[in-house]
C-alpha cells in the first residue's frame, strides 16, 4: 500500500479558507482537519470528491459560537492518499474516522454529513451513539444494492475508465449555479490532486457504491438503516431541491428516523448536490436554530 502526500504549496492562498492546517496520525496515516471555535462540537464530514474546504461557509458562520471540526478523509484534501483504488474500503474510512474521533477525544457532537460522509458518518453514529448528540443529514443516501438508474451506471463506468478523473468537471456537475464555482474556488478543489496518482480515493468512492445486494457496502448500509430505525436523539434532514443524485432520499430519512419528523421540513432551494458550496450561510443558520431548540 503506497502512501503519498500532496505538497503543502498546493494549498497556499486558498480563497475563503484562512484556517491553519491541523494534523493527527491515525493507523499510520496523516489526517488533516479544521478545528475552529469553542463550545459544543459540530463534526462535519464531506463526500466525493471534495474536502473540508466544502464546509468553509458553515465553519465561518458557526465558529463564533461553536467548535467546528472538519476532517479530510484519507485520499482527500490535505490528508494522506493511497495510490490504488483497491486500497480504499468502507472499513478503512470507518476505522480512520473512529481513530480520528478517539485521537481528538470527540464526544457529544452534532454530526453533519453529506454524500459519502453520510454513509460513513451515519454508520459511525449508529456504532458510537454515545458520542453523538444530534444528526444533521444533508444530500446523501444509504443504497443497499437495488439496481440504480442508467445514469449512475454510466457515471460508474466513466470513473472506472478515467484514471485522471476531472475533479473540476465533477464539482461543476454537482452545483446548480455553476457561476459560483469561480476559478479560485475550482483551484481549491483541484489543489489536493496534482496528477492522476493522487486521485485513487476520488475514483474509489463512486465504484464502492453498491449496485448489487451482495456487495460489502450494501451490508453496511442495511445495518445502518436498522440502527437508525431506533435512533432517539434529535435529527434534522435538510436536502436541496436541485440534486438529481439524492432526490427523494430526504423523505426516506424522515420516515426511517423516528425523531426526524420532530423537526421542521427544510428544503434548501436553488442548490445542487454540493449544497454547502451554494448555500453554506443558510445551512449554518438552520444548524444554529436546530441546536438552539434541541
Amino acid at each position: 500500500m503506497d502512501v503519498i502526500r500532496t505538497p503543502d504549496e498546493r494549498f497556499e492562498g486558498l480563497s475563503g479558507f484562512p484556517w491553519e492546517p491541523r494534523y493527527v496520525e491515525v493507523d499510520g496515516l496523516r489526517m488533516h482537519y479544521v478545528d475552529e471555535g469553542e463550545g459544543e462540537t459540530i463534526l462535519c464530514l464531506h463526500g466525493e470528491p471534495s474536502w473540508s474546504y466544502l464546509y468553509r461557509k458553515v465553519i465561518a458562520g458557526l465558529s463564533g459560537s461553536y467548535r467546528l471540526v472538519a476532517p479530510d478523509f484519507v485520499g482527500f484534501g490535505r490528508s494522506d492518499k493511497l495510490t490504488s483504488p483497491e486500497d480504499y474500503t468502507f472499513g478503512l474510512h470507518l476505522e480512520t474516522l473512529e481513530g480520528f474521533a478517539a485521537a481528538l477525544g470527540l464526544s457529544d457532537v452534532t454530526l453533519v454529513v453529506q454524500d459519502w460522509g453520510g454513509m460513513i458518518g451515519l454508520r459511525f453514529a449508529v456504532l458510537h451513539e454515545k458520542l453523538v448528540r444530534r444528526l444533521v443529514i444533508l444530500n446523501t443516501g444509504l443504497p443497499t444494492g437495488k439496481k440504480p438508474g442508467e445514469a449512475f451506471l454510466q457515471w460508474q463506468g466513466f470513473v472506472r475508465n478515467t484514471p485522471d478523473l476531472p475533479i473540476d468537471l465533477v464539482m461543476q456537475m454537482g452545483v446548480y449555479k455553476k457561476e459560483l464555482l469561480t476559478d479560485d474556488v475550482l483551484a481549491a478543489y483541484l489543489a489536493p490532486f496534482p496528477d492522476a496518482s493522487y486521485k485513487a480515493g476520488a475514483r474509489a468512492w463512486p465504484l464502492m457504491v453498491p449496485v448489487a445486494e451482495d456487495q460489502p457496502v450494501a451490508a453496511e448500509n442495511r445495518a445502518t438503516r436498522e440502527g437508525l430505525k431506533m435512533w432517539k436523539k434529535p435529527a434534522l434532514v435538510m436536502f436541496s431541491d436541485k440534486d438529481p443524485i439524492s432526490a427523494g432520499a430526504d423523505e426516506f430519512f424522515r420516515k426511517l428516523i423516528p425523531t426526524a419528523t420532530d423537526q421542521p421540513k427544510i428544503v434548501i432551494e436553488n442548490a445542487g448536490h454540493f449544497l454547502q458550496e451554494e448555500k453554506g450561510e443558510e445551512i449554518a443558520g438552520h444548524i444554529r436554530e436546530f441546536m438552539e431548540r434541541t
